[in-house]
């Protein structure tokens, strides 16, 4: 029979891979003021980070819950961008065609 798919947003990742995105996109300094752990402040690395995460829920579910918003963020900047391009696309087919904007005087 065919596996139920997981509703878990973080099904397949692992949190080494959560962490070392996270470090990427932001950097130990503003990773330690959004979530503030001692081991992203002083002197953070990604293994001491993991051992202190896999020993400790409640700081791993606050890592988890910031990489979920950051991913929900991305997304919505990600589709508010197509959407604007898709906006300047149509604006210039339609000076190249020659059809009135929408304001405009001579309309």
């Amino acid at each position: 029979m065919d596996e139920p798919i997981s509703k878990d947003p973080l099904h397949g990742m692992t949190l080494k891979a959560i962490l070392e995105d996270l470090v990427a996109r932001h950097g130990w300094p503003e990773l330690a003021e959004r979530v503030p752990l001692r081991c992203f402040s002083h002197l953070p690395s990604v293994s001491s980070s993991l051992r202190f995460l896999r020993k400790t829920d409640w700081a791993r579910a606050k890592v988890e819950r910031l990489y979920l918003e950051d991913q929900r963020l991305m997304e919505r900047n990600a589709k508010r961008n197509r959407r604007r391009a898709a906006m300047r696309t149509h604006r210039a087919e339609q000076e190249e065609a020659g059809e009135p904007q929408a304001g405009d005087a001579d309309a």
